[in-house]
Order: C-alpha cells, then structure tokens, then sequence
C-alpha cells in the first residue's frame, strides 16, 4: 500500500500581487513529494479556509508581503477554529516584521519564515512537524 503525501495548501492572503516567492516555495514543497495546491493571488480568508477544508490539507503555508499580516493571518485563523479545523500545520511567510512574529505565534501559526529563508529549511520544518 503506498505512502500517502503530505498535503499542502499555498496561499496568497489579500491583495498583495507578488507571489513568486510562494511558488518558490510550491515548487520546493511538491519536489520534496508533497502534494501542494496553490490557490493563486489575492485569495481572502474566507477563500482560503474553504480550501484548506475542501482539500483536507496537512498544512497551510501562507505568504504575503503587502503588510497587511496583522489582519489577515489572525482572520484565517479565527476562521479556521470557527469551521472546526485541528490538526493543521500553519506558517507564514513573507516580509512580516519581526516584533509581529510572537502576536502571530499566539494565535497558532507555527512560525514565520522570512526573505532569504531557503527552501530546503522550509522543506525540513514541515517534514519534521507532519508525521503521517
């Protein structure tokens, strides 16, 4: 019976246009034999928690660089509580200050990887944090 892969969900919260990074990081993810479903640009919360609960993903990694973490990352967290969702690996990514990073911790996102962060980093961290 063969081994089922990591599931992971890419998002762009917001209206931020930038998203090279994030499929850097999609790519980085699926060649590391995960399974990653990018939802494309300027995604909102509500777009985003629909996904993760349709996919039935392992993680989300969400990426945004338009300074408008402190809203958006707390809403898709309130979001996913609200719908039930445990169990779920979530990190964020992008240019996020670092004296935001412990406000973002507290509310259940993992951690935060920013600019310069290599993938093989991001790729190990989920590996050892999902263990199927």
């Amino acid at each position: 019976m063969a081994e089922r892969k990591i599931r992971v969900l890419v998002a762009k919260p917001g209206l931020d246009g930038h998203d090279r990074g994030a499929k850097v990081i999609a790519r980085a993810l699926r060649d590391a034999g995960m399974e990653v479903i990018y939802t494309g640009l300027r995604q909102t919360p509500e777009q985003i928690v629909s996904a993760v609960v349709q996919e039935d993903v392992d993680a989300l990694l969400m990426s945004i660089l338009s300074g408008a973490h402190d809203y958006l990352f707390p809403r898709v967290m309130e979001l996913l509580r609200q719908r039930g969702v445990k169990d779920l690996l979530v990190l964020g990514g992008g240019v996020i200050p670092e004296e935001d990073v412990p406000a973002l911790k507290a509310l259940g996102i993992a951690d935060i990887f920013g600019p310069g962060t290599s993938t093989d980093t991001i790729v190990k961290y989920v590996h050892e944090k999902i263990k199927l």
